[in-house]
């Protein structure tokens, strides 16, 4: 008799085990259609614009494209290069002793073609910013408007040397005309 019961106990476990795997296939398969409900949500935000007609894309872009471009604006379908230049160091103009400029800077071209070009003229280009710099005063180069003034007559002394003549605004500032858009220090020692 000690079997028959023996028996009906291992009876009880086989349906229990059945119920415990029924529960585990469930929530697996809930969580499989969560993440591939999540994955194709993610999918449609992602995609977004790239299933619309060529005119819808050109009508969306239409207001970028009416934006007016000044001198010196970047163009964001052809983003800019940046060519570094070597480091300058120079005796400043004496003010009230002997001071000198520790620059390094970096120029900002509309066009990645530019760089042989520039290479090719930069003993020229390095001989402008060198007189340049030395003919400044420390007073002159100790503020930001003095540091901006600097770097727009190194963006003209720049374009200069490469054939382009300098073009001045109403105030008589210089403005960028040429493929050089910008001078940008990236160090900028006065001692």
């Amino acid at each position: 008799m000690a079997k028959a019961p023996a028996k009906a106990e291992e009876g009880d476990d086989v349906p229990k085990k059945k119920g415990k795997l029924g529960l585990i296939i469930v929530i697996v398969l809930l969580v499989v259609l969560i993440l591939i409900a999540v994955g194709v949500g993610a999918l449609v935000l992602l995609k977004g614009g790239k299933d619309k007609t060529p005119e819808e894309q050109a009508a969306a872009a239409a207001p970028a494209a009416t934006q007016v471009q000044t001198p010196g604006t970047v163009d964001l379908a052809k983003p800019p290069t940046f060519i570094p230049l070597d480091a300058f160091t120079v005796n400043l103009r004496r003010d009230e002793g002997d001071h000198y400029l520790q620059v390094v800077a970096v120029l900002r071209v509309a066009d990645a073609t530019m760089d042989p070009t520039l290479k090719a003229f930069m003993p020229e280009i390095r001989h402008r910013i060198n007189l340049l710099l030395s003919s400044k005063l420390p007073s002159e180069i100790a503020t930001i408007e003095g540091r901006q003034a600097l770097a727009l007559s190194i963006t003209e002394q720049t374009n200069e040397a490469l054939g382009f003549k300098p073009v001045r605004d109403a105030a008589g500032n210089p403005v960028p005309n040429g493929p050089v858009q910008a001078v940008l220090f990236t160090s900028f020692i006065i001692q």
